[in-house]
């Protein structure tokens, strides 16, 4: 769709024969003026062509992350409960009764995001006033900004991530937007330490997976003077889709993880208790507990009672 408006855009401009004069020419100056030219006054036409393919994308997003979110948590709750048909039934019902929920929770993280482009423009702004036109101090400017960036991108992070999960509770069960952001929450603060597990390894993974894909995208960079651009392009691009699938599959892995933890039981979660330490057997154990008439037998045949350390009188040897 961004694609489609940048053409449709593109057929608007008009072009008089002066400028194409000017394009045809090939020298860099009359290029630039002839499309400075051309791209006058189209400001606001490419704004809202902008504004409104973003709308159509979000809304194309909204939807499918509603139906994918079904269709994946549903499978994982199937495997993890190995639901027989009657659940299965009860499952269906489930599904169509959280998919307005689930719309509204990818509409909210859909404005998260506006929200965290607006938070990153008021930095922007804020960062801007430590470095007027009469004293510039672009440094300044920056420190200031990459702080509040990044506690911008803490926040949408975090509601993001909040609003995703209550969609697993969505789908599991039927709640509201509210309620599954509820059940979200007190998730998170019941189960912490498995869910900030799962959350801290398949992240760390992501890392290395986005390590590891920059790093393949940026080697096939270093042969542009040798191979093709075109193999070169190539590269990159499968690269590219390879890292995609690898993030995917991590997602659904953080899934998956969540459905199991909200699947177990409490009680299964709790480390086990120590062993208990048996009893030593001292002589008041030992007096008190009768021995059954095997031990006094097996006592019986495996002491000798004719050995002299036994005894209780005095020895009659000479040595003694």
């Amino acid at each position: 769709m961004l694609f489609f408006g940048i053409v449709e855009f593109l057929n608007m401009l008009p072009v008089t024969n002066g400028e194409l004069l000017f394009l045809r020419t090939r020298q860099p100056y009359f290029v630039a003026q002839a499309i400075a030219h051309i791209f006058r006054g189209s400001l606001g036409r490419a704004v809202m062509a902008f504004l409104v393919a973003a709308l159509m994308l979000g809304l194309l997003w909204i939807v499918a992350a509603s139906l994918g979110r079904i269709a994946t948590v549903r499978f994982l709750l199937d495997y993890f409960r190995r639901e027989n048909a009657a659940e299965g039934a009860a499952a269906g019902q489930t599904q169509s009764h959280s998919f307005p929920a689930l719309v509204r929770l990818n509409f909210l993280r859909a404005g998260v995001a506006l929200a965290a482009l607006f938070g990153f423009v008021g930095a922007a702004i804020l960062a801007g006033f430590a470095s007027p036109d009469s004293d510039p101090r672009p440094g300044l400017a920056f420190l200031l900004f990459l702080p509040l960036a990044v506690l911008v991108c803490l926040a949408a992070s975090a509601l993001n991530w909040l609003l995703s999960l209550a969609g697993m509770f969505a789908v599991r069960d039927g709640a509201d937007t509210m309620t599954a952001i509820s059940l979200a929450a007190n998730f998170c603060r019941e189960r912490a330490g498995p869910v900030f597990a799962v959350s801290t390894w398949t992240g760390l993974a992501h890392v290395a997976a986005f390590v590891a894909a920059t790093t393949a995208v940026s080697m096939p960079l270093g042969f542009s003077g040798v191979l093709p651009w075109r193999l070169i392009v190539l590269a990159m691009l499968v690269a590219t889709v390879a890292y995609f699938a690898v993030a995917d599959w991590l997602y659904m892995a953080r899934l998956a993880g969540y459905v199991c933890i909200a699947e177990t039981p409490e009680a299964l979660l709790k480390p086990l208790p120590p062993p208990m330490p048996m009893p030593f057997p001292t002589p008041a154990i030992l007096e008190a507990a009768p021995a059954s008439p095997v031990e006094t037998t097996a006592l019986q045949t495996t002491i000798d009672r004719d050995e002299l350390i036994l005894s209780d009188g005095p020895s009659s040897s000479p040595e003694s």
